[in-house]
């Protein structure tokens, strides 16, 4: 996308925050002084710009910037599936692995990027479907990780994986998370996954405190589709999108998972993905 197309530019806001609202009724002043038109979400309070959907954003805008945290980047990226406009994260929450860029940076940042200098990561979602005795109940999209949980009862679950109509493995445990690269480092990464690279297309199969603890972490090809079915819960269970979305699960209940389209994230030329491990993990060597 050059740099002459970035005219409308959509704000997406962190709910009920004093300090969200205020950095963003001045990115939207300071956007409409460059001759942005500025397009809000329903949770701007006295919006300068027009009040839209997040569904209507992603066919109007050419920027979408997020003020918030990780789960507010996630809210919004499941609106902006296989939409041409990028996504940059402004981080106004704690960790920030997805809205890596200071708010104190924000105006600078934004310059570049309405200047053109800047990259976007390409991160695919996953699509996730619940089928009951044939019949299609649910579906949904994630963008870090699509989660089988136990709710409120303390026993563990029973369930199996199949992976190209070949069983996996079928075990007792707290649940299950199938997640995307930009998942990997989130709830996977808690639960003992592995961190995979944004550009490596592949799901992680993590098990969560297995019963059988020769259950481990499998990495598959996103390209194909993993079917879970839960064989025993000692009451409803729940499949959990993004930590945001949750939809009831029974006994016998199949839940068909597979790749989705793509949400493109702006990233600087001068920052990379391990610089943001180190800095987000406080691994050895952070510059």
């Amino acid at each position: 996308m050059s740099a002459s197309s970035m005219h409308c530019i959509g704000i997406c806001c962190k709910p009920n925050d004093k300090r969200v609202k205020a950095v963003s009724n001045d990115l939207a002043a300071w956007l409409i002084k460059r001759g942005c038109e500025v397009l809000c979400d329903k949770h701007q309070q006295e919006p300068l710009g027009e009040v839209v959907s997040l569904t209507a954003m992603a066919q109007r805008v050419d920027l979408l910037i997020v003020l918030g945290g990780d789960g507010m980047l996630l809210h919004a990226g499941r609106h902006m599936v296989n939409a041409k406009a990028p996504i940059l994260g402004i981080n106004l929450g704690r960790l920030g692995f997805l809205t890596d860029t200071p708010v104190g940076s924000m105006f600078d940042v934004v310059s570049e990027i309405l200047a053109g200098n800047y990259k976007t990561k390409h991160h695919f979602a996953l699509q996730a479907e619940i089928w009951r005795d044939g019949e299609l109940l649910k579906s949904g999209v994630a963008m870090n990780d699509v989660v089988l949980q136990r709710q409120s009862h303390p026993r563990p679950i029973e369930f199996e994986v199949q992976f190209r109509d070949q069983l996996m493995f079928r075990t007792r445990a707290d649940g299950l998370v199938l997640a995307t690269p930009a998942g990997s480092t989130a709830y996977a990464l808690s639960a003992g996954g592995p961190i995979v690279h944004p550009e490596v297309e592949a799901i992680s199969v993590v098990p969560l405190c297995p019963h059988t603890l020769s259950n481990r972490p499998v990495v598959v090809p996103a390209d194909d589709e993993v079917q879970l079915t839960l064989l025993d819960s000692p009451e409803a269970s729940a499949l959990n999108l993004d930590g945001q979305s949750h939809m009831s699960l029974q006994e016998g209940d199949s839940v068909l998972v597979r790749k989705s389209g793509m949400i493109n994230l702006i990233y600087l030329p001068e920052r990379h993905y391990f610089n943001t491990l180190r800095s987000k993990l406080h691994w050895a060597g952070h510059e």
